[in-house]
């Protein structure tokens, strides 16, 4: 028997907060239970106070698919601080090398998903996330969040897991990384907050991201570690969503300042900005020129550049089938699609400036 088959596996407990998905819950559960390397226990963590109805009938589905049911106690904070208060009672009952799921409560995990983290937290990373694909639904609009996600999971798996942020939609965290993440924060070493997670921050998974990287903790994505999850259905809640993560993102940056874990956030943001800025004045004057009737002329470099686009977009969505790829061979509704993002995050940069009211 080798040494690696003498180890005590570590023990993983999974927290779901729920809120409202009732219609996805059950779904969740049952993914859990199907996975290869099963966890100890399954806990739906519930905010009681904020729909009662809805809450009981979360609570019956929980108990029903045998998992454990836990009720917040004054939680004011919607997700952070529910899951602040169940890592608060979790913790202590845990030893440093067992491991927390954190999953979103509309997240289906393939039957690999904890296995693969696993397995990969034994190699000592602090916190191993995955690569979602969006659900079907949205129409138009959700067809291009898939594409992104494909593109996304293949870019995350040509750099060999290396990503900025830990998705929130399913994460596996080292028991004694979040302990000392608790431990900085009362220290100073980080920000402080209301526990593990920020529950002043927007996007409190990528802050939690910052913290364990900033804590010398090693995080990676890898490519079989993955999950679907709802996709946004409508243009309106898209740019909320959108809105939330790129200002989430930004102030995460400003809290944490300058380091050499926030460089290439912030070098993003730049590049983010510079697109926008050059994707504005690309179509002001294309506006421009077409209200002087002086008509467009396109050199050939541009028809080159855009056969090159055309080809690039294909094969990076190829994992979602021939049709998607054809689709994205048009270029043109992608580059809409492209545009609307980059005016969220004009929008994000302005509210930030602005200190517009945060609220999502």
């Amino acid at each position: 028997m080798n040494e690696t088959s003498t180890q005590e596996a570590p023990r993983v407990v999974v927290l779901v907060p729920a809120y409202r998905e009732v219609d996805s819950l059950p779904q969740v559960l049952q993914a859990l239970q199907q996975q290869t390397h099963r966890a100890e226990r399954i806990i739906v963590t519930l905010d009681p106070h904020k729909e009662p109805g809805r809450t009981t009938e979360l609570e019956r589905i929980a108990l029903t698919a045998g998992a454990e049911v836990w009720h917040s106690v004054d939680n004011r904070h919607k997700k952070a601080g529910n899951l602040n208060g169940a890592l608060d009672r979790l913790l202590p009952l845990l030893c440093d090398e067992d491991a927390v799921l954190i999953q979103d409560a509309d997240t289906y995990l393939d039957p690999h998903f904890i296995e693969v983290t696993c397995r990969k937290m034994a190699q000592g990373y602090g916190a191993v996330g995955g690569n979602f694909r969006g659900r079907a639904g949205g129409w138009l609009c959700g067809a291009f969040q898939r594409n992104e996600f494909a593109r996304y999971a293949r870019d995350t798996a040509r750099k060999r897991g290396k990503v900025l942020c830990l998705t929130g939609t399913a994460c596996l965290f080292r028991v004694g990384a979040l302990k000392d993440v608790l431990r900085a924060r009362r220290t100073g070493r980080v920000p402080s907050a209301g526990g593990v997670y920020d529950t002043k921050a927007l996007t409190e998974d990528n802050e939690l991201t910052l913290a364990l990287k900033h804590l010398r903790y090693r995080i990676v994505a890898p490519s079989r570690a993955t999950m679907t999850t709802e996709v946004m259905e409508t243009w309106r809640s898209l740019a909320r969503q959108r809105l939330r993560w790129k200002r989430g993102a930004l102030e995460n940056l400003i809290d944490y300042g300058l380091t050499r874990h926030t460089a290439e956030g912030w070098a993003r943001q730049i590049v983010a900005f510079l697109g926008a800025s050059v994707s504005t004045v690309y179509v002001g004057s294309l506006i421009w020129f077409l209200a002087l009737g002086a008509g467009i002329r396109i050199a050939p470099f541009w028809i080159a550049f855009s056969g090159f686009y055309a080809i690039e977009r294909a094969i990076t969505v190829k994992s979602r089938g021939w049709r998607a790829s054809i689709a994205s061979v048009l270029v043109i509704p992608e580059w809409f699609y492209d545009l609307f993002l980059q005016g969220v995050h004009i929008r994000a940069l302005v509210d930030t400036a602005l200190r517009r009211d945060r609220s999502w």
